[in-house]
């Protein structure tokens, strides 16, 4: 898991009292942590510097947080967001969350909410983060790095793709994942027809490979017109 020591946050908020308690709480816990006043900023240096995640603000002077998220995911921009703002009308979550938000919080709010807030996000959109390169999965072992899989003395090649798949299940075990979600996250791409149909294959052969039985999987389970779930 990498270290917070390790991680830069970009704080987009223009009022400076809730900017400099931000960034002082987030230093105090380790993070790397750069400020931007208002849209135009904030702009600028996501485009010269790249950010493990940001922290944005809505109610902004010059560009406002919504056209700036809409903006960076247009422009492919993978980097998670967290929108802050004081809308908190479930209308302005839905808005948010579909300009492409990881995760919406409404002020006023706890600074230990927010860094649950950014842990829960950072090991969502970055699984290495929560399991690392060689972790447990089920009865196996997996070294991603190696593209491999144990099972007590049966050795078992994975493919960079099937070992993404493993990796993120592996941060998310016990929650329902849908398709949509599994897709995005692995593939970097937003689900289509032909995605879906690539999608059931990948899970097909990486059943055929880890699962004991799969006609009956038991360790990427199936949840019927929701997505799938990893049980531990």
């Amino acid at each position: 898991m990498a270290s917070q020591e390790n991680m830069h946050i970009l704080v987009v908020e223009d009022e400076q009292k809730i900017r400099t308690a931000l960034m002082d709480f987030l230093e105090f816990h380790g993070f790397t942590v750069t400020p931007a006043v208002d849209g135009l900023e904030a702009q600028r240096i996501v485009s010269e510097g790249k950010f493990d995640l940001i922290l944005l603000d809505l109610m902004l002077p010059k560009i406002s947080g919504e056209q700036l998220c809409s903006i960076w995911r247009q422009n492919a921009l993978q980097t998670p967001i967290i929108i802050v703002t004081a809308k908190g009308q479930e209308k302005e979550r839905i808005k948010g969350l579909d300009l492409g938000a990881d995760d919406y919080i409404t002020k006023p709010f706890s600074l230990e909410e927010m860094l649950a807030r950014i842990k829960a996000v950072l090991r969502r959109t970055d699984p290495t983060r929560a399991v690392g390169q060689a972790f447990r999965f089920a009865d196996l072992d997996i070294d991603v790095g190696a593209l491999k899989a144990r099972r007590e003395d049966k050795k078992i090649e994975i493919t960079k793709r099937e070992a993404a798949i493993i990796q993120y299940f592996a941060a998310n075990p016990n929650r329902v994942i849908s398709r949509e979600e599994l897709y995005k996250e692995v593939w970097h791409d937003t689900m289509t027809d032909l995605g879906t149909r690539t999608m059931d294959m990948h899970i097909a052969k990486l059943r055929s490979k880890i699962e004991p039985d799969t006609a009956d999987p038991t360790i990427i389970k199936t949840v019927r017109g929701a997505g799938y779930k990893y049980e531990v």
